[in-house]
């Protein structure tokens, strides 16, 4: 991007592949924080075209925020291009965030609130302060992970078992 400036899905196409790329050759790297230092315009198409096309393709297997972003024509342009793929976006401002896109459903977002106040969380230990089944807590990270909310890795369970741990976007 040059100058500060993202334009039309033309200029979006031509970034993506270099963002694709830098991505691509980073295997080991799971949450990608992107600066929007020196970022003065982004409309909608760019916008949906790059970081949000690149956090869509990529849901479930690596995550996408942003940071260094306080200019509110520049977050309700990228909101809008995330909530018209379904795609939700943290937008960190040191150690909190705003979700912009999409928004976790009714049923979901307690559950939700309960990942991003810590940097991880098991669905048993949701079920144990809500006073819910497992069973229960487990389907509902398990909709924020496909959903694009978390993120989430295998660890071995107290019981020897298989349990998820799931990790917030930043």
């Amino acid at each position: 991007m040059d100058k500060g400036e993202g334009w039309g899905r033309d200029q979006g196409r031509e970034v993506y592949q270099r963002m694709l790329r830098f991505v691509e050759d980073s295997p080991g790297v799971l949450i990608f924080k992107v600066s929007m230092k020196g970022v003065n315009r982004l409309d909608i198409s760019f916008s949906s075209e790059t970081i949000v096309e690149l956090a869509r393709r990529f849901r479930t297997r690596k995550g996408f925020c942003l940071v260094d972003l306080s200019d509110q024509d520049l977050i309700e342009n990228l909101g809008a291009a995330a909530e018209k793929k379904e795609q939700p976006m943290l937008v960190w401002h040191d150690r909190s965030a705003n979700l912009i896109g999409a928004v976790p459903s009714e049923g979901t977002r307690e559950a939700f609130s309960f990942a991003m106040g810590r940097p991880e969380c098991r669905a048993s230990e949701f079920a144990q302060s809500r006073g819910i089944s497992i069973n229960n807590a487990s389907m509902k990270f398990k909709q924020l992970w496909e959903q694009g909310f978390l993120l989430r890795r295998e660890a071995v369970a107290e019981s020897g078992g298989v349990e998820f741990v799931y990790q917030r976007i930043g």
